[in-house]
């Protein structure tokens, strides 16, 4: 698919809309650029001399979009800008923002290392004080080390050249948007925490200060359409972490939901002790509650029915990144067309940009961590995730804790290793990233593991992965839950890999993903030179797709014990056909057909 030009500066959106300050730079666009095959750029001076390419930032260099369009291995690579630090922020400290570089980092400015970070899918943050000030320059040098050896969260990255079956081209170096933004020098606001809580009509917030000044305060203001609703104050020199409760009027409570996805707007204000406001940051919150009663999952106190579609966020132009602002929103609203109400972000920790979008839309997100690429082990302890799984997992709780349309976490996805007598690196780390998820988040369901080896006998709920094509057979499969014997994942000689089922709620969290390739429809399967594939026989005509989704479906739905389902998926990737749209978005059947087999009440919304 052809992409519209670039502007000149890509991807010029604020990439953090729940914590916004006015003054940034956008640092996206023309960087100079090298590839360092062999890791030696270090030793050979690349951090001292201008590099051989330019590179089109934040679009990693294996896409098309960045101008390099290298799908071959890249042990490193470096960056390198100048940047005039704006004069007008005199008197501020220089933040530098990087959105997600995969893999490690190491950032210098003006030649003094900066920052090191470890994690592709997480952001990070540079002190630049006392290196680059205002009105100075900032000559940026970023190494970006991502080596396909070892145990590294890769989600669906390749570890062999081409893209093949469920696995596809690599992302290396920065593919999320680079920004400064000037700060106070003193004291300034942290990322806040912002827990609803729809039982009280309130919204609890966590103010985090960088110091606790004598005399300074915490403010924050929240509105609607009305203007002002409540506003609080506290005292930020006592307490590390600063806390606020906001408690709505009664006729100002309006509850976000998929069918109404109501924002308040919030204001928080740092003040000194002459009462200045010296450090502001707009967000907003959505009022909504989740709970757990018996199989179900409620919101505000009501099933609804988790109408899920997978969602694996690749672009054919921007891989990982997305070509624009609005590529995310469409994706959000692809997703809404086609009857889903909400989506597993699978295998990957989204742009923040696509939460935001799905906040104002009302579409239910699990967020995910891209975990695969632990298979390093020997048999039985095959799978082997290292600590910097549970660090960068923290990092994007951390990040996305406030979005309303997150209602539940999934930390590891289809991990696999038969149960036995000893206590793996699996086990240790599925246990380690389960608390870690609980420890952080008291008010969303977690699920330890998606599909395969539940190894948590407390997971918050169930699952399994069940790809069978006939809605007949599937049905069978599904009846189980009715006696507490619902489908579970096992190794192909019937092994367990899950611990038993203790009667949590229950959902197929991933199944169809019929093989539908309108291009191919009629020739022999394989005929295709791209090798093309999705599950089950390729249907022939859209109404034979139309009829097997639709069986599928129905099993699901008319289950009073599901609590909802995930379809496979929302497009397209690469070899992979077995999308509702195609890769470039198409539709490729009448979605409307699809919304109005999926919109109809469900057994579990129906059940008193």
């Amino acid at each position: 698919m052809s992409s519209p030009p670039l502007p000149d500066v890509p991807r010029p959106e604020y990439p953090r809309p729940q914590f916004a300050r006015e003054a940034w730079l956008n640092l996206n666009g023309r960087w100079q650029f090298e590839i360092d095959r062999s890791d030696s750029g270090l030793e050979r001076g690349l951090g001292e001399r201008a590099l051989a390419d330019v590179i089109t930032v934040p679009f990693c260099p294996e896409s098309a979009l960045s101008g390099i369009g290298e799908t071959d291995f890249m042990e490193a690579v470096w960056y390198r800008r100048t940047v005039a630090v704006p004069g007008e922020w005199a008197g501020s400290r220089v933040l530098l923002h990087f959105g997600a570089v995969d893999h490690d980092t190491t950032v210098w400015v003006n030649g003094t290392e900066v920052a090191r970070h470890r994690g592709g899918f997480t952001p990070f943050t540079a002190d630049l004080h006392g290196v680059a000030e205002p009105g100075s320059e900032a000559v940026i040098v970023v190494r970006a080390r991502d080596t396909r050896h070892g145990p590294q969260a890769r989600g669906k990255q390749a570890t062999w050249y081409a893209n093949s079956h469920c696995h596809y081209t690599r992302t290396t170096g920065i593919w999320q948007t680079v920004w400064l933004e000037p700060v106070p020098l003193a004291t300034r606001l942290k990322r806040p925490r912002i827990t609803p809580d729809l039982a009280s009509g309130s919204f609890h917030l966590e103010l985090p200060v960088t110091a606790n000044l004598p005399g300074h305060r915490v403010r924050a203001v929240l509105g609607d359409e009305r203007g002002e609703a409540v506003r609080a104050e506290s005292r930020a020199d006592l307490d590390l972490c600063p806390r606020l409760v906001l408690t709505l009027p009664e006729d100002r409570v309006r509850p976000w939901s998929p069918g109404d996805p109501h924002l308040y707007d919030l204001r928080l204000e740092l003040l000194d002790a002459r009462g200045t406001v010296v450090d502001e940051a707009r967000s907003y919150a959505g009022l909504r509650a989740v709970a757990l009663h018996g199989r179900r999952v409620l919101l505000n106190g009501e099933p609804v029915f988790q109408r899920l579609v997978l969602d694996q966020g690749y672009y054919p132009d921007g891989l990982m990144t997305a070509p624009s602002d609005e590529a995310l929103e469409r994706d959000v609203r692809l997703g809404l067309a086609a009857g889903f109400n909400g989506a597993r972000l699978h295998q990957k920790v989204f742009e923040e940009r696509y939460l935001y979008h799905a906040d104002r839309l009302g579409y239910l997100v699990w967020g995910e961590f891209g975990d695969w690429g632990c298979e390093v082990g020997a048999r039985d302890d095959n799978q082997r995730p290292d600590a910097s799984y549970a660090a960068e997992w923290l990092e994007a709780l951390e990040r996305d804790y406030s979005h309303p349309s997150v209602i539940g976490w999934c930390p590891l996805n289809e991990t696999y290793q038969h149960l036995h007598d000893r206590i793996t690196q699996l086990d240790d780390v599925t246990r380690a990233m389960f608390l870690a998820t609980k420890a952080m988040d008291t008010t969303r369901p977690v699920i330890d593991a998606s599909g395969y080896a539940h190894r948590i006998a407390e997971t918050d709920v169930y699952d399994s992965h069940c790809y069978e094509q006939d809605p007949e057979v599937f049905a069978g499969l599904m009846a189980g839950l009715a006696e507490g014997r619902p489908h579970t994942n096992t190794a192909p000689d019937g092994r367990p890999w899950s611990v038993p089922y203790r009667g949590q709620p229950y959902f197929c969290s991933e199944f169809g993903g019929i093989w539908w390739d309108p291009s191919a429809a009629g020739t022999a399967a394989g005929d295709e030179p791209d090798s093309s594939w999705g599950y089950g026989q390729r249907p022939r005509t859209a109404e034979e797709f139309v009829s097997r989704f639709t069986g599928l479906v129905d099993v699901l739905l008319d289950d009073p014990d599901m609590f909802g389902y995930c379809y496979t998926q929302l497009t397209d990737v690469f070899q992979e056909r077995n999308g509702v749209y195609g890769f470039d978005r198409a539709q490729k059947v009448d979605t409307g057909l699809l919304r109005d087999v999926q919109r109809r009440t469900a057994a579990c919304e129906s059940r008193s």
